[in-house]
């Protein structure tokens, strides 16, 4: 009986060391996009393995082995961020943060609810738990295995790994992909991320040490628009890929020139362009915080420094010239201390206290169409009032995409309940994302039915003194846009009074509610002082 146990346990040991060696080797070689996740990909010599193996088989192993442990223990950190690296490069179409991006756990963990529910979500939470602690168990054990084999066996490791540095050495010099410096490339790039976060701490504090507007004066600002209603309204996802080159984009372009039309005949008009938007997939108070600060704001640090410090916005140059200033956000679910403290807006709506009975659409708390309804109700019908100037947040169009509400009559919206039966109607998420082409077709009825729910506002209740700023506030995911399509994001400016828009011709903007391919494109943090200086006195 010995024999054959004798004979298990090498079988056994065997095992252990290849999957060990597969997983030590594909740690170091894997790709940090989807795209590039090919069986070639893993086909390359890892010149950070071969290190490995000759410390631990020129060292005394009890000299190596602490040094081969952390070596492990970095490598399954590496494993970590490679992982995130891939969701973030196709979500956000960049690498993984390391000082910023853990804000995005919360907003991905609710996202994550809106598509799979809430079980789901929690399962997939504990299953991604249980990974993250095998990696950093499994991974350092691996190579400390290696390492050992290594150590025992000198003299073979050292012919094997001269081997192989020999034949990396020839494939780099020739220009060969099989030559792979991974993990290294890795680990620099991400010591270089951490620094420069950190310095950018200093570097953007000191953009907020020239303001042009600080001390403009309240009757010296916004003079072109006075006695207007004016709404900034930011389109969840509503980016360039809506209205070009895309197989989504044919249907919302036709909704833009509809749109278009009917405005003209209850006599709007509308000039569009492009803004490049500071995020990309998610993240939207970067882009909103953009805009209205006059500030490059292109993470959550930024954010968080932009905040604890005071800064002309927008809605605050509205309410210093006068305007009762309102913010109306039908996502926010809890209290949001910096839309009085940093922004100073009068009045702050939520997804609670605007009346809303109905169902909930996904992510979306409520539909647009009754977003609108309700600010006009609570805001725009009160006969004895300032005029108001209100950033609006329509989140229909925000990911999972489906199911959809259906416009009703204006007249019928009610407290909501009329969308009850609604959900039912669409595809859920689960079965939609089963498909790419159904989630990009999806993607793309939301922003029509957006802007659909927004013209017929403006159509239903066409008030002559009424202006708005509709803009998207980033591109969607890459799985809806594709890889390198940018940031920009569609502008449209819309108003009845013909005196708003010459005074912003200088602009160049397109006339209509789409722009093409040629329009004019801004950074979203020029907007703020292009938009004072066009309304201001001249």
């Amino acid at each position: 009986m010995a024999e054959p146990r004798s004979r298990v346990r090498v079988v056994a040991s065997g095992t252990l060391t290849v999957l060990a060696l597969l997983l030590v080797w594909g740690a170091l070689v894997a790709p940090h996009r989807l795209g590039d996740v090919t069986p070639s990909a893993f086909v390359r010599i890892p010149l950070e393995g071969l290190v490995i193996v000759a410390l631990a088989a020129v060292l005394p192993w009890r000299a190596s082995r602490t040094l081969v442990g952390v070596l492990g223990v970095v490598l399954g950190l590496l494993v970590l961020v490679t992982v995130l690296d891939l969701g973030f490069f196709e979500v956000l179409d960049r690498p993984f943060d390391p000082v910023n991006d853990w804000v995005y756990l919360g907003p991905a963990y609710g996202v994550l609810g809106d598509s799979v529910g809430g079980v789901g979500a929690v399962v997939v939470s504990i299953v991604a738990a249980v990974v993250v602690l095998g990696v950093l168990v499994l991974i350092p054990l691996a190579v400390l295995r290696l390492s050992r084999l290594a150590s025992d066996h000198r003299r073979e490791s050292v012919v094997a790994v001269t081997a192989l540095a020999t034949a990396w050495v020839i494939f780099a010099v020739s220009g060969a992909s099989v030559a792979s410096l991974s993990a290294v490339g890795l680990a620099h790039d991400e010591v270089t991320l951490v620094h420069a976060g950190i310095a950018d701490r200093a570097t953007f504090a000191r953009t907020f040490a020239h303001d042009p507007y600080a001390d403009t004066p309240g009757d010296q600002l916004l003079t072109g628009l006075r006695g207007k209603d004016v709404l900034l309204v930011f389109v969840e996802s509503y980016g360039r890929v809506a209205v070009q080159d895309t197989s989504y984009s044919g249907p919302v372009d036709d909704v833009l020139d509809a749109g278009t039309r009917r405005l003209r005949a209850a006599g709007f008009s509308a000039r569009s362009a492009f803004l490049t938007s500071p995020t990309f997939g998610a993240a939207s108070w970067l882009a909103h915080s953009t805009l209205q600060s006059g500030l490059w704001v292109n993470s959550q640090q930024r954010y968080d420094q932009l905040v604890s410090r005071d800064r002309l916005t927008l809605a605050t140059a509205f309410g210093r010239a006068g305007w009762r200033t309102v913010s109306d956000v039908p996502s926010n679910t809890h209290r949001w201390p910096e839309g009085t403290s940093f922004y100073h807006f009068d009045q702050l709506y939520d997804a609670h206290d605007v009346g809303y009975r109905g169902p909930r659409f996904s992510y979306a708390s409520m539909p647009d169409q009754y977003t609108l309804s309700a600010f006009r109700r609570l805001e725009l019908a009160p006969k004895a009032r300032k005029p108001v100037m209100a950033e609006i947040d329509l989140v229909s169009s925000h990911h999972p995409w489906t199911p959809l509400p259906r416009l009703v009559d204006w007249s019928r919206v009610g407290d909501g309940s009329v969308f009850d039966a609604m959900p039912a109607e669409g595809e859920s998420p689960d079965t939609v994302f089963r498909d790419p082409e159904m989630v990009r077709a999806a993607y793309g009825k939301s922003i029509e039915y957006s802007w659909r729910s927004l013209v017929s506002f403006v159509t239903t209740y066409p008030d002559p003194d009424l202006v708005l700023v509709v803009l998207g506030d980033h591109q969607p995911h890459t799985y809806v846009t594709g890889q390198g399509v940018g940031h920009d994001v569609p502008v449209s400016v819309i108003a009845h009074d013909p005196t708003v828009l010459q005074q912003i011709s200088g602009w160049g903007w397109q006339g209509g509610l789409r722009p093409h391919p040629d329009a004019p494109v801004w950074r979203m943090d020029s907007f703020r002082d292009r938009f004072l200086a066009a309304y201001g006195p001249h």
